[in-house]
């Protein structure tokens, strides 16, 4: 499989016309995978809530555009806050299981690509900081 321009302006402009304005397009095969490699295309205004993943470390590169990832601890205090930008200096990050963060995506065509641990579970309520 070639992943080209081609490939990701289509799944930009599937998160475009989402109401959830973002947008997967999956290289594992089955949501029961041991690991998930995917791309997701994300605009400006999804929502994504500051939340964690209590099973898995996630990791994801930005292919193109940019966003900004905040990290929280149990208290709600930022550990970390940064902007990450395709071909800048911060480009990824990698988030250890069971750190609270939170995503805003800040430029439109944002994608990244990301890898984490399967199979897939929905976020749970207690996963989800209020």
């Amino acid at each position: 499989m070639i992943i080209s321009k081609t490939l990701l302006d289509s799944v930009s402009k599937q998160a475009k016309e989402s109401p959830r304005l973002r947008m997967n397009y999956n290289l594992h095969e089955k949501l029961t995978d041991a690991t998930h490699r995917f791309f997701n295309a994300m605009e400006p205004g999804t929502v994504v809530p500051i939340h964690r993943h209590r099973y898995c470390a996630e990791t994801f590169i930005l292919v193109r555009g940019s966003m900004r990832v905040v990290l929280y601890d149990d208290d709600r205090n930022v550990i970390e806050d940064t902007i990450l930008s395709a071909g800048g200096d911060n480009y990824g990050i990698h988030i250890p299981k069971g750190v609270w963060h939170w995503v805003e995506i800040l430029e439109s065509g944002t994608v990244t690509f990301e890898v984490k641990e399967g199979p897939y579970e929905p976020l749970k309520e207690e996963d989800i900081m209020k």
